[in-house]
C-alpha cells in the first residue's frame, strides 16, 4: 500500500446533515447553478458537469438537488472514462466470470480490513446497480457490450436489476457477491452481456459508494498514480482543460517536450493529429495527446494574439519538478520564492535542493507558494514541514484500524529558521493542508491567501495482486483522517489564513494567465508581512 492524501474531490456534504438554504438570494443563486449545471448535462459534458457542481458545492454544500446532481455526474463521468481507457476495455473484453468475481471479492476484503469506517454493504451493492444502470444507456457501454440489443431489451433488463438487489440483502461479503454474480448471470442470459461488464460496473460502483475520495483504479490509472508519486511519466509535459471549443493549456512542465517546442501557458489547442478539439472533454483529449516514448504528435496552437501555428512534438519521459521558480524576490532584503507544485517522492531532496541555492543567493526569508497544490504523499508533506518545525507535532492520523493511528512529529537536526510565508487558496489541498497547518499550529510561520481546501482524509493505493491478471487494476480507499497540531479536524474547514487577501482575479486553472510578480496581490501580501518582521 501506498499512503497518499491526494485530493479528488471536494469534501461536501458530509460534517452534518443537510439543510435548507436559508435566504431568498442564496436560493435563487442555487437555481441558477441547477439551471447551468443540467445545461452540461444535456450536452453530454460530464467531466464540465462534475466540476461545475464541485464548485458550486464549496458555496452551499449542505444542498440536497447539488449533491443528487453532483452525485449523477460523477456515476456518467466515471464510465464514460473508464470506456474511453484502453486497460478497461481489455478488462472487460478479456476477464472470465471467475476472475471478475475474483477482482469484485478483492476489493471487498480491501474495504473490509483498510477503509476507514466499517462498509454498509447493502449500500455497496445499491450504488454499484446505479452504475450498471446508467452504464447499460451510455453508447460507449453498448458499443463494446450490447451491440445488436434493442432498447426495450435494456429497459426490461434495467427494470428487472432493481427488482432483484432490492429483493435480495446483503448483509456481508459473501451475500454482496452472490447478488453481483446473480444480477451477471441475468445480464448474460437476457441481453449476452459479458458477465466481467456487469461484474466490474459493481465493483466500481462499490469503490466509489464510500466516499468522493476511494475509488476503483484501472490499471492504466493505477500506473498513472505511481507515476505521479514517483513524479515522471511519459508524454508532452502539459496540464489542459476543455475550454470555448479548444483545449486551454494551463500548465506547461519546464523542459518538458511541450517546453521545448515552444508551447506556452495560456495558449490554446485547437486541433490534435488533424481532430478537431471541439467538443472533446479533458478526459477524452487526455486520451488524444497519450501515446508511446518516442511517437510524434501535431498540435494546432493559437496563441494569447491569436496566432494560428502547428508544432511537431516528440512524446518522451517528463520528470515533474516538485519545486519550481525557486528564486530571490529581493536580492537586497534576502527575501525569497518558491513554489511546491505537488507533494511527490522527490520533493523533499528537490526542497533541499532549492534552500541551499537560495541560502548562497543571501535567502534571508521565504515565501513558499501552495495555491493550486493539490496534495500528494504524506511522508512528502511530513518531510517538507520537518525542514522548518524544529519540534512538536507536524500532523497525526486516526483511523478505524489502530495501524492507522500516527502522530508525526518534528525533528531539530536539519531545521531551517528563516522568516516564512506559506501561500495558499482554495485549491490547496490535502498534503498542502498539513504543512499549512504544521506551520500555523506550531507558530512557526505566516499563512496567507484565502482559506484552503478542506481534505482532511488519507487514501491508501492498493494493486489488485491477482496471479495472471495483468489489468486488475487497484484501489483508492480512504484509511483515515488527518489533524493539525493542534488536535483541530482539517475536514470541510480547511486551513484559514492568518493574512486574508481577496481573490482579484480568476484562477489560472480558468484561464492559462500568470500574474506578474506585481500584480500578484497574495504575493505582495507575503512581502508585507516579511518586511515587518
Amino acid at each position: 500500500m501506498v499512503v497518499a492524501v491526494v485530493a479528488i474531490a471536494p469534501a461536501f456534504g458530509q460534517a452534518s446533515a443537510p439543510t435548507a438554504v436559508e435566504s431568498s438570494a442564496a436560493r435563487v443563486r442555487v437555481d441558477e447553478l441547477l439551471r447551468e449545471g443540467r445545461k452540461f448535462e444535456s450536452g453530454e459534458q460530464w467531466g464540465e458537469a462534475l466540476s461545475h457542481y464541485e464548485e458550486a458545492l464549496r458555496d452551499f454544500p449542505n444542498d440536497r438537488t447539488l449533491i443528487e446532481r453532483h452525485d449523477q455526474a460523477r456515476i456518467h463521468f466515471d464510465v464514460g472514462r473508464r470506456y474511453h481507457d484502453e486497460s478497461f476495455r481489455r478488462a472487460v473484453g478479456s476477464l472470465t466470470r471467475s476472475d471478475a468475481l475474483a477482482i469484485y471479492n478483492d476489493v471487498l476484503l480491501k474495504i473490509e480490513s483498510h477503509y476507514v469506517h466499517s462498509p454498509n454493504y447493502g449500500q455497496l451493492v445499491e450504488h454499484g446497480r446505479a452504475m450498471l444502470d446508467t452504464a447499460l444507456v451510455k453508447p460507449s457501454f453498448a458499443e463494446q457490450n450490447l451491440r445488436g440489443i434493442d432498447r426495450e431489451q435494456v429497459v426490461a433488463f434495467r427494470e428487472e436489476v432493481r427488482r432483484t438487489v432490492a429483493a435480495r440483502g446483503a448483509r456481508n461479503r459473501f451475500e454482496t457477491r452472490e447478488v453481483v454474480a446473480e444480477v451477471a448471470d441475468l445480464g448474460a442470459k437476457r441481453l449476452g452481456l459479458p458477465t466481467s461488464a456487469t461484474i466490474l460496473e459493481f465493483t466500481c460502483g462499490a469503490a466509489a459508494s464510500l466516499d468522493h475520495y476511494s475509488t476503483y483504479l484501472t490499471a492504466d490509472q493505477l500506473r498513472d498514480v505511481f507515476s505521479q508519486i514517483e513524479g515522471n511519466f511519459v508524454g508532452l509535459g502539459i496540464e489542459i482543460k476543455a475550454a470555448d471549443d479548444a483545449l486551454l493549456l494551463v500548465h506547461v512542465i519546464p523542459g518538458s517536450p511541450a517546453a521545448i517546442a515552444g508551447l506556452r501557458t495560456g495558449e490554446r489547442i485547437v486541433a490534435v493529429d488533424g481532430r478537431s478539439a471541439k467538443g472533446v472533454t479533458t478526459d477524452g483529449a487526455a486520451s488524444l495527446l497519450q501515446g508511446v516514448e518516442g511517437s510524434i504528435c501535431t498540435l494546432s496552437v493559437v496563441s494569447a494574439t491569436g496566432e494560428t501555428r502547428e508544432l511537431r512534438v516528440r512524446r518522451a519521459n517528463v520528470d515533474v519538478p516538485s519545486i519550481e521558480n525557486a528564486k530571490m524576490l529581493d536580492a537586497k532584503t534576502g527575501m525569497a520564492y518558491m513554489k511546491v507544485a505537488s507533494f511527490q517522492k522527490t520533493t523533499a531532496r528537490d526542497l533541499d535542493t532549492a534552500l541551499w541555492q537560495l541560502h548562497n543567493a543571501g535567502m534571508r526569508s521565504l515565501v513558499i507558494d501552495l495555491r493550486g497544490n493539490p496534495g500528494g504523499l504524506l511522508t512528502a508533506a511530513v518531510e517538507i514541514a520537518d525542514r522548518f518545525v524544529s519540534s512538536g507535532t507536524i500532523v497525526s492520523t486516526r483511523g478505524r484500524s489502530p495501524q492507522e493511528d500516527f502522530n508525526y512529529t518534528a525533528h531539530r537536526v536539519g531545521t531551517w529558521q528563516v522568516p516564512l510565508v506559506v501561500l495558499v487558496d482554495g485549491d490547496s489541498a490535502s498534503a498542502s493542508e498539513i504543512f499549512a497547518a504544521a506551520i500555523q499550529d506550531n507558530r512557526r510561520g505566516t499563512i496567507v491567501g484565502r482559506r484552503s481546501y478542506g481534505k482532511g482524509s488519507v487514501q491508501g493505493i492498493f494493486p489488485l495482486n491477482l496471479v495472471g491478471m495483468e489489468d486488475g487494476g487497484g484501489v483508492r480507499l480512504t484509511t483515515a483522517k488527518f489533524y493539525g497540531p493542534s488536535g483541530r479536524p482539517i475536514s470541510g474547514a480547511g486551513v484559514t489564513p492568518d493574512v486574508a487577501v481577496q481573490r482579484t482575479a480568476k484562477p489560472i486553472a480558468e484561464t492559462g494567465a500568470i500574474p506578474a510578480d506585481g500584480e500578484d496581490a497574495d504575493l505582495l501580501a507575503a512581502q508585507q508581512v516579511l518586511q515587518r518582521q
